[in-house]
Formats: structure tokens, C-alpha cells, sequence
């Protein structure tokens, strides 16, 4: 499952801009890439010349997905799916997943655009981890406007590097929030589906298994 980092700040701070810098970096170093966009417009064109969106795929993103009160595009109605859901359920393959808002999204990595000195969202949401700014500000992962290259560099290593290192074989996600498991926890699930799924037909070659379940009430009794 990819990480998902979003990009967060007021109107005209220039999120577009850098996220679509940061997309063709990465596209650069050869990562697939997803961009999810959202707004708090309806009536909102998708992917018509000039827009955000269109400004992310021509950056180069593999797939993009634009969120509003009246639509979500990929063509479907309104959503109340989390960040984490949306990149699991769309984005699997990809090494990342770039947001652009989201600025409430639980338990999601956020990197601040700042051009106003007024304007300090790390007081006002969680999950901060970086600022891309030209303001005299202090900080461990404090980056100038023009440092897309650096940032890019900066989200490879905390996460496309990290996840590399520990890749999951199993990920769970309960009413859209990734339940933590242990490596042995993973291959006893792992062991059980895919003995299952061996008893079935049609699943010679299966390289990768996908399960959704819902629950009604009985299910819990």
C-alpha cells in the first residue's frame, strides 16, 4: 500500500505549482505516481485546460483524482472515504500518493506551503512534518519554495526508501484506518486466504489477492 503525503495551505500559496514540481521529480527518479486534488467548489471542470488537475497530469501523474462536495473524479458521487482508503482503494500500485488539501485528514503526513507569515497551520492541524516557505522560519525540515528537487528527495527517503525496506504482505483496513499488524500476524492471515483461494478454480498464476468483506449485524453475533 503506497504512503500518502499531501501538501496543505491558504488559496494562492502555491500548492499547485510545487506538487506538480514534486510530481515530475519523482517521475524523474522513476516512481509511478498518483495526485489526489481536493476542493470545497462545486460545478468544478475536471481536467480542462488550466486547471489543477490538468496541471498534475501534465506534470506527468499516473492517475489523478479530484475530490468536491458534488463529485469525485474518478466519476463518482460525493465521498466521505478517508485519504488512506481513497490511495488503497485507487492507488495500490503506485510508490506514493501526493495530496493537495486534506488539511484535516487524520493519522496523513502533511507538508505546509507558506507564503504569509500570519498563516501558521502546523497550530492548527496534526501531522506537520515539513514547511516549504521563503519566510525566515526555523526547522529541521524547513524548505524554500524553490527546493523541489529537495523535497521531492526529502518524501523518497522517508517513505518510498522506508516502505522498500519493510514491505508489507498483508495490509488491513477496517472502516478506512490501516490496522497495524506484526510480520508473523501477516503471514498467518496471508497463509489462511491463500489456502482458500488455492481450493478455488480459476486462480492458477495469482500473484496478488484483494478481499473486501462487509458486515451487517449478524455477522457480529
Amino acid at each position: 500500500m503506497p504512503a500518502v503525503v499531501t501538501f496543505i495551505g491558504y488559496h494562492d500559496s502555491g500548492k499547485t505549482t510545487l506538487v506538480s514540481q514534486v510530481v515530475k521529480h519523482l517521475k524523474t527518479r522513476g516512481h509511478r505516481v498518483a495526485v489526489m486534488k481536493s476542493s470545497n467548489e462545486t460545478g468544478v471542470t475536471f481536467d480542462s485546460t488550466g486547471t489543477d488537475t490538468s496541471a498534475h497530469r501534465l506534470a506527468g501523474a499516473d492517475s489523478v483524482l479530484f475530490v468536491a462536495p458534488d463529485q469525485m473524479v474518478l466519476q463518482t458521487g460525493p465521498s466521505d472515504q478517508s485519504v488512506v482508503t481513497l490511495a488503497h482503494r485507487y492507488f495500490a500500485d503506485a510508490d506514493i500518493v501526493i495530496g493537495e488539501g486534506f488539511k484535516h485528514a487524520r493519522k496523513i503526513a502533511k507538508i505546509e506551503v507558506r507564503r504569509d507569515s500570519d498563516q501558521d497551520l502546523r497550530r492548527e492541524v496534526h501531522g506537520v512534518i515539513a514547511i516549504a516557505t521563503d519566510l525566515d522560519i526555523a526547522g529541521d525540515y524547513v524548505f524554500s519554495l524553490r527546493e523541489a528537487n529537495e523535497i521531492a528527495q526529502f518524501i523518497e527517503k522517508r517513505f518510498i526508501q522506508q516502505r522498500d525496506q519493510r514491505p508489507e504482505k498483508v495490509f488491513l483496513l477496517v472502516n478506512g484506518r490501516k490496522i497495524p499488524m506484526k510480520e508473523f500476524i501477516q503471514d498467518c492471515l496471508a497463509g489462511t486466504v491463500i489456502g482458500f483461494v488455492d481450493s478455488l478454480k480459476l486462480t492458477d498464476g495469482a500473484r496478488e489477492i484483494e478481499m473486501r468483506i462487509k458486515l451487517d449485524d449478524g455477522d457480529r453475533s
